[in-house]
């Protein structure tokens, strides 16, 4: 049966606090037999008379710490002697003032921003999460909790928020400019005339594959009267003819291209000034968002989505906990080659802890006054006398040897007075 380590922890301490006592007990006996012998050859032998000092003094000093420590926790010999059990008596107090010891002198800003400036937190978690074992063992936990997080949504209401949230946020949008910016963007890098160039490939493979179908056409357009070679021949010079201005629109230097350009620079200015063409584009994504068919497909996106992750979580290789655990690797390697996001990152997390405890240090007072509020006097008693009774008996210890050489000294200085 496994134990909790908290009683495994009491137990050893209660087991050290049973030695000590039973150590300082016997040596309270030890210095009454010690009376007693010393007591009985004192006149036959008047030199012993010091060793009987010594040991009634220490027996005096023993009991009166005997005593003190008994009154702190329980009635000495069970008699109810005033100001004894002090615990037992006033453990509420004693909760209310530990809780507020903690909170005023523990939890504060200063305190736990100095115990928290030297922790890395982030070495230490880029450390845990570089072993294998662990980030594939957080990737599974964290792949582990899909189905469960997906079970709880239904279809219906991820497509009825998609299109509500997608809805209010593409009303605060203005289509037209951040389409002309990132038209604009792509034009500064060339892109648009890498788009030209594709736009020219692709209408010179559609000629070359779809030689038959246009003499088809050519043919059947065509005069029945009028010779079969001749639409050849014609078929013939249109493809050259269109060959032909494929070719030149890709001469960098064409009329071709500078019409392009003109056009595409065009078309950025009134996407970025023209109210007309943001009114268009507007019109036509609250169009597409409105239709039932959008809001179909997205529902049916989600659920292909959901069987997908679902299926694949419950699977042994599972992806999405190769990727997790690729993720976490990555960002843990990359943490620790970045020193500047390193230090940020363990300055949030010290902010957020300092900020949390201090905010919430009322609080944790709080659950520790009630708990010691439910414990009961025995409880509470024996948790106090567990955990610092040891040293307690300690005091026994010392009083019974302290006790003893004050009492030889006092025998002494009477002797030479004497």
């Amino acid at each position: 049966m496994n134990m909790d380590p908290v009683s495994i922890l009491e137990q050893e301490q209660f087991a050290q606090l049973a030695k000590v006592r039973r150590f300082a007990t016997g040596l309270l006996i030890l210095m009454a037999v010690i009376y007693i012998i010393a007591k009985r050859y004192e006149v036959a032998y008047p030199w012993i008379s010091l060793v009987r000092a010594f040991a009634e003094a220490a027996m005096v000093g023993a009991l009166a710490d005997w005593f003190a420590v008994t009154a702190l926790f329980k009635h000495p010999l069970g008699l109810p002697i005033p100001h004894t059990a002090i615990i037992r008596k006033n453990k509420d107090r004693i909760g209310a003032s530990i809780a507020n010891f903690l909170e005023h002198n523990f939890m504060t800003r200063d305190v736990i921003s100095d115990e928290l400036r030297d922790v890395n937190f982030a070495a230490a978690m880029t450390v845990w999460l570089e072993h294998p074992d662990n980030s594939r063992h957080l990737a599974r936990h964290l792949a582990g909790a899909i189905p469960a997080l997906l079970r709880m949504v239904e279809d219906e209401d991820i497509g009825q928020f998609i299109q509500q949230r997608a809805t209010a946020a593409l009303k605060e949008v203005q289509f037209a400019p951040l389409l002309g910016e990132l038209l604009a963007i792509l034009r500064a890098g060339g892109q648009h005339q890498r788009v030209f160039d594709h736009v020219i490939e692709l209408a010179a493979d559609a000629l070359d594959h779809n030689r038959p179908y246009i003499r088809q056409k050519i043919h059947d357009a065509s005069p029945r009267w009028l010779p079969r070679s001749i639409d050849e021949k014609f078929f013939e010079r249109l493809l050259e003819e269109l060959n032909n201005i494929l070719d030149e629109m890709r001469d960098e230097d064409s009329e071709w291209r500078g019409r392009f350009e003109i056009a595409t620079l065009d078309l950025i200015d009134k996407l970025k000034t023209s109210p007309e063409y943001e009114e268009n584009l507007a019109r036509m994504v609250r169009q597409t968002l409105e239709q039932k068919e959008f809001r179909a497909y997205l529902i049916q996106l989600w659920h292909d989505i959901k069987e997908r992750l679902m299926r694949d979580a419950g699977e042994e290789d599972s992806k999405a906990v190769l990727r997790l655990e690729q993720a976490l690797t990555a960002f843990a390697r990359a943490l620790e080659q970045n020193q500047a996001v390193t230090e940020k990152l363990n300055r949030w997390i010290r902010t957020f802890a300092t900020e949390t405890i201090v905010q919430r240090r009322g609080e944790i007072a709080e659950l520790v006054k009630r708990v010691i509020n439910k414990w009961d006097a025995d409880t509470i008693s024996r948790k106090v006398e567990v955990h610092v009774g040891k040293d307690l008996q300690y005091i026994r210890i010392n009083g019974t040897v302290v006790g003893g050489l004050v009492g030889l000294f006092l025998h002494l200085a009477a002797m030479v007075l004497g």
